[in-house]
């Protein structure tokens, strides 16, 4: 059997949490939903993550936040951000920083299959 990377979803909306590990799973991806940074910051797992879905503005550490701490400890993990928030500088500075995508909530299906794909096959 092929082994499909793990897609992790950091998002503190319930609904997000509840909804995004249900169509990843559908794309074939083994999914990992996680309310904070905190929270996936404790994952013991963290070298299985194949790609991060995260959102932008959490409370406590924000998605940014998590993508500078995983920089500067050498966790090269994949990142598309999520948001909700429009502001138009925000896109480019994650990207710049080094995350694969912004995706601006809601979204569609093959928006995000198409930044998925852009990461995990990449051969």
């Amino acid at each position: 059997m092929l082994h499909r990377p793990t897609v992790a979803v950091v998002d503190d909306d319930e609904s997000v949490r509840e909804s995004l590990p249900d169509l990843l799973r559908e794309f074939g991806y083994s999914a990992q939903a996680f309310s904070s940074a905190e929270e996936f910051l404790e994952y013991d797992c963290l070298e299985q993550i194949g790609c991060l879905i995260l959102d932008i503005a959490m409370p406590g550490m924000s998605g940014i936040d998590l993508q500078q701490h995983l920089k500067l400890n050498g966790q090269n993990i994949p990142i598309i951000f999520i948001t909700a928030q429009k502001e138009e500088f925000l896109s480019p500075q994650v990207i710049r920083d080094g995350a694969v995508d912004c995706l601006y909530k809601p979204f569609s299906d093959t928006s995000l299959l198409k930044a998925l794909n852009s990461v995990l096959h990449k051969n």
